[in-house]
């Protein structure tokens, strides 16, 4: 719908003293750490070069804080004004070649129309070698109707591609680079480096073809007689052909790279000279066709019985003539005959069957149609035979090969066919290409592009039907025009002489081939200098001017490869599969957009629909397995090879493509259908939920955790980093982006695949809270969280740190997720280690089965892969220790696990000193830290006094003293303090006083004891068994319920662990996540 829009003028009054106002506050103004934040750039204003303009009015003071970042409408519409697209075409070349010093010349704005920008270099790029030498042969060998089908197909794929590509090419401004910066501005630039690569070799070796064609016209038609190498036999000429094409094609390339290194714009003032050998060479076919209707050309043939003869050695198409009253061989009988004037002597067929001359163009009203319409294939080295002709076969065939007769060079069938002639059909990327030089792009590309097609679908439909018309079936089956004294075919069809298509088509093929010797270093460079393939980095340089001399290198060296190939026949099929593979992505391009809806998809060209899209990818498809496989694998082999080398090696890049649209539609889809139901036990891995602590310079404090995560998912699953940083969002949300930042270095540097997030909060305890709600999407939620364990709690000043940790214990089994606690985590392995060992499992309490399946994960792992598998579990003194064992191996069994079974029986002792040792130690210090909790100002002053009355003291004493934390001497006295001490060293002694420490044990919390002695008989059991183990997985207990007891908790797993070099505390999150069922 039209848009109005209306300019209201502002008057603007400003005075010196305002303006001085503004520039104080301007320079004493406060900024806020959320204005600070970069915006993106956009590509119409240069904010380096707006720093004078700033608008410092008044009548505009409500936005004055944001002009800098979000300019004035006028301001806009002024850059959009003078934005001006260059193409990395030939004319900025040139214009630097004139430039002096580094000075930049104003590039005129591009004036050129639809006709002369689109139209023309499409229909020149589309009509060429093809047309002149192998059409009359297709539509010989095929039929008009094969033809005619195959030159349809090839035609609507072209058109629908056109139809996408117009689209694309409306969506907004298409600099040079025209398919590749479509292809991977809308697909990404993993499709669009691979799709790239392939136009440029499909134009490297278009290049070839066009080369061979030319010198193919120029030894055949023009001057056979520089032929290098010459055939003494027959059968050899093939072979000496090919060596004159290797020969003079790579002296043709070199001439022509030299061409376009010196100046390209001699490359584009001949161009209007080819254009128009072109137009001239069509205008001279249809001529002649018309003038076959009154008067048929003079090429007349000569059949020996139903096969066509070489007409090259002899003038009369005779057996025997009359001179002189007296009848005497002809120079054709002596081709066949070893004495012409013996009739014994000469070749069988010759002998049986007559000679006939017949009309080499009937014309167009002759009826030749009705033996035309249908197909001649057959396999290399085939006469070419007249159907319906009368002859009688012979008996000895061994001499037919080095007789004048016409044979088919090469096993002719329709996929062949179909490969050849596609690139005739080639070149309707040329509009697009010049996007940059249109006076409207977006109106002349669509118009120009589809009228080229339509008008040259019309010239070669109508060729198919006007030669099978016209000229005599063997003829149109005789590639070389042996039959005609050695003519182009097509020539002998044109009017005024057939000399108009030969010199026509030949500097056709030389201006193409040229064009494409040009065109082909630009679209390397292109992809080069976008930086996506790290090893094309050295083809995105040239001559100071810009002009791309080492990609022009690189595309002669592959253009030779081309060029010894030697036949255009085989050449053909080649680039087909590269051009067909270019637009199949174009037309994919256009079906991803327009079905994925993306707001900037709002094309200026109206007439398209995804199914067409569809139809013509479909349809491009098809033609290249149609003209040949094992080309189409090869040519999707090396796409797929390149796409990858992007995906691993290649630079990141963010173009807003259609792939990336389609992933995200993709991930909503399965997100959706994630969420209706949770896995199911079969599906069940731990996606983890890592939380990280970061040190004061935003470093990960445990990277080997991140090693760590590494062995255990392998890649596969969900991972997500998480870290919790102190604050505002306000204050610390730069901090927060360099955090992430710093994360994601960690995880590239330990090689962990996932997603990495830094939150702020209010404090640590809320954010880890919130991360174990909130962190996923859907279904893709964690199920596991892991997390270090704080090693230095006790010595903390602060007993904050070790509460998180418990709270966190408690949040994840509330939500019901697993919980991993990876103790002396700077020890685990690195990725680069191979651990021989074992890993063993102590299975006390059975939560899921998920100490069961960790083992097996980090055997999947290089790292542990060598580790073998211990199960440890306890039995009771009424358990019966064999038939566990026996039970546990079979269960082993069932999930189909490898591992040793082990049964420590623990038996009923009495409780140790120590352990009441440990019991009224870990109490007292429980005591000790409820009493610290005072106010700061009662600490601070308790402290002092202390302190005083500490430096007075015995120095023994004070010595004693000074060996626990300051915070200690605010609650004990001295006296205790001693006595503590002397209790510690006399347990760790192995002596104690039994008799005098009774009455302070039966003071103790029972309950504590038993979890004491718990930990205590655990860690024996342990330690004999595990300590050379490379990891231990073992039950996690759970925290109490009353929160009184967090300290005596954390003690309880520091006993438990003691000892223990490498530990992994493992909490199912209360469900069964591995089966023994299928």
């Amino acid at each position: 719908m039209p848009t109005n829009f209306t300019v209201v003028p502002v008057e603007d009054s400003r005075t010196e003293s305002l303006q001085e106002e503004a520039d104080v506050q301007s320079h004493s103004q406060e900024f806020y750490p959320g204005d600070t934040i970069p915006k993106e750039d956009s590509p119409f204003i240069d904010r380096d070069n707006d720093q004078e303009s700033y608008y410092d009015g008044k009548n505009m003071a409500l936005f004055e804080e944001e002009m800098d970042s979000n300019p004035m409408v006028s301001s806009l519409l002024n850059k959009l004004a003078n934005y001006t697209n260059l193409t990395q075409g030939v004319v900025e070349h040139e214009e630097a070649e004139n430039e002096e010093g580094a000075k930049r010349k104003t590039v005129k704005s591009p004036q050129m129309g639809t006709f002369f920008g689109v139209y023309l270099p499409c229909l020149q790029n589309i009509l060429g070698v093809i047309l002149f030498l192998r059409l009359t042969w297709i539509v010989g060998t095929a039929g008009i109707l094969e033809a005619f089908a195959i030159v349809f197909m090839c035609c609507s794929c072209t058109m629908l591609t056109a139809i996408s590509m117009s689209a694309v090419a409306t969506n907004g401004v298409v600099p040079a680079g025209g398919s590749y910066y479509m292809i991977s501005r809308s697909l990404g630039p993993e499709f669009g480096g691979a799709v790239g690569l392939c136009f440029y070799l499909g134009t490297t070796f278009a290049g070839s073809m066009y080369i061979l064609g030319t010198i193919e016209i120029f030894l055949t038609y023009i001057v056979p007689s520089v032929a290098i190498f010459t055939a003494e036999k027959k059968e050899d000429e093939a072979a000496a052909m090919l060596n004159n094409m290797r020969v003079y094609g790579t002296g043709c390339l070199l001439l022509m790279a030299l061409l376009v290194f010196v100046g390209v714009k001699y490359v584009n003032k001949m161009a209007l000279v080819f254009l128009s050998c072109v137009v001239l060479s069509i205008i001279a076919i249809y001529a002649g066709v018309i003038k076959t209707a009154f008067e048929s050309p003079h090429f007349p043939i000569c059949l020996l019985g139903n096969r066509i003869l070489e007409n090259l050695d002899f003038d009369k198409c005779l057996k025997k003539e009359v001179v002189n009253n007296v009848t005497v061989p002809t120079k054709l009988s002596t081709l066949f005959c070893d004495s012409p004037f013996q009739e014994e002597n000469c070749d069988e067929y010759f002998k049986l069957n007559n000679v006939t001359e017949i009309k080499g163009i009937p014309g167009l009203l002759s009826g030749v149609i009705s033996e035309n319409l249908w197909s001649s294939y057959g396999p290399s080295g085939m006469l070419v035979e007249k159907a319906g002709h009368e002859y009688i076969p012979a008996q000895n065939t061994s001499r037919d090969s080095s007789l004048p007769y016409v044979f088919n060079d090469i096993t002719t069938v329709f996929t062949l066919l179909v490969g050849i002639y596609f690139p005739s059909v080639t070149g309707i990327m040329a509009g697009s290409n010049r996007s940059g030089d249109l006076r409207d792009a977006q109106r002349s590309i669509p118009t120009g592009t589809i009228l080229a097609i339509v008008t040259t679908s019309f010239i070669y439909m109508s060729c198919v039907l006007l030669f099978g018309a016209c000229i005599e079936g063997v003829v149109l089956r005789d590639k070389f025009g042996h039959s005609v004294h050695k003519n182009l075919v097509i020539g002998t069809l044109s009017w005024p002489s057939p000399w108009v298509i030969v010199i026509g088509s030949f500097f056709s093929c030389c201006g193409a081939g040229l064009q494409s010797l040009t065109g082909a270093p630009r679209l390397l460079q292109a992809i080069a200098r976008d930086g996506i393939v790290p090893f094309l980095q050295v083809f995105g340089h040239g001559k100071a001017n810009g002009e791309p001399t080492w990609a022009l290198l690189l595309t002669a060296a592959i253009c030779e490869i081309g060029i010894l190939i030697a036949s255009l026949d085989a050449v053909a099929p080649i680039l087909s599969m590269f051009f067909l593979m270019c637009y199949l992505f174009v037309n994919l391009a256009c079906a991803v957009q327009t079905l994925l809806r993306t707001p900037n998809w709002r094309p200026r060209f109206k007439f398209y629909h995804w199914t067409l899209s569809f139809l013509g990818m479909s349809l491009c498809l098809s033609l290249m397995f149609i003209s040949s496989w094992y080309y189409a694998l090869v040519a999707m082999l090396i796409a797929g090879c390149i796409y990858k080398y992007i995906e691993y090696r290649g630079a990141e890049k963010e173009w807003g493509d259609g792939i990336r649209g389609l992933s995200l539609n993709a991930a909503r889809y399965a997100l959706i259908r994630l969420e209706e139901a949770p896995p199911h036990t079969k599906n069940w891995r731990p996606q983890l939920l890592v939380l990280l602590n970061l040190d004061g310079e935003l470093a990960v404090k445990h990277p080997r955790l991140l090693s760590f995560t590494t062995q255990l998912k392998a890649g596969r699953g969900l991972t997500i980093v998480s870290s919790v940083l102190e604050g505002t969002y306000l204050s610390k949300g730069a901090e927060a982006k360099r955090a992430e930042q710093s994360i994601k270095s960690a995880m590239s540097a330990e090689k962990t695949k996932g997603f990495c997030h830094a939150v702020v909060s209010s404090n640590l305890r809320d954010g880890f809270s919130h991360l174990i709600q909130t962190a996923g999407l859907g279904g893709m939620k964690h199920n596991t969280v892991l997390m270090a364990w704080p090693g230095n709690w006790k010595q903390a000043e602060d007993s904050q740190s070790w509460r998180n940790f418990i709270e966190t214990i408690r949040e994840t089994t509330a939500a019901h997720q697993a919980l991993l606690v990876a103790k002396n985590v700077d020890s685990f392995p690195t990725n680069l280690e191979r651990l021989e060992g074992t890993i063993d499992v102590w299975w006390i309490v059975h939560d899921g089965g998920l100490l069961m399946l960790l083992p097996f994960l980090f055997h999947q792992h290089k790292v542990w892969r060598r580790c073998k598998m211990r199960i440890f579990t306890v039995a009771q003194m009424d358990d019966n220790s064999i038939q566990m064992k026996k039970d546990l191996q079979m269960f082993l069994y069932h999930l189909r696990l490898d591992a040793e079974v082990e049964v420590v029986e623990m038996h009923e002792r009495d409780i140790s000193a120590f352990t009441y040792e440990k019991t009224l130690v870990m109490e007292q210090r429980s005591q000790m830290l409820k009493q610290m909790r005072l106010s700061r100002t009662e600490r601070e002053r308790e402290a002092q006094l202390i302190h005083d009355r500490n430096t007075k003291s015995h120095a023994v004493l004070t010595d004693k003293a000074n060996t626990v934390p300051d915070r200690v001497h605010m609650t004990w006295t001295k006296e205790k303090l001693v006595s503590e001490r002397n209790r510690q060293r006399e347990a760790n002694m192995g002596v104690r006083d039994l008799f005098s420490m009774k009455p302070e044990w039966e003071n103790l919390n029972q309950s504590n004891v038993r979890r004491m002695h718990t930990a205590v008989e655990l860690n024996k059991a342990l330690t004999s068994k595990s300590t050379e183990a490379q990891l231990v997985l073992l039950n996690m207990p759970g925290p109490p319920k009353n929160k009184g007891g967090d300290e005596n908790y954390m003690e309880f797993l520091e006993v438990l662990m003691e000892g223990l070099p490498c530990v992994l505390l493992v909490r199912g999150g209360g469900r069964e996540v591995i089966t023994i069922y299928s």
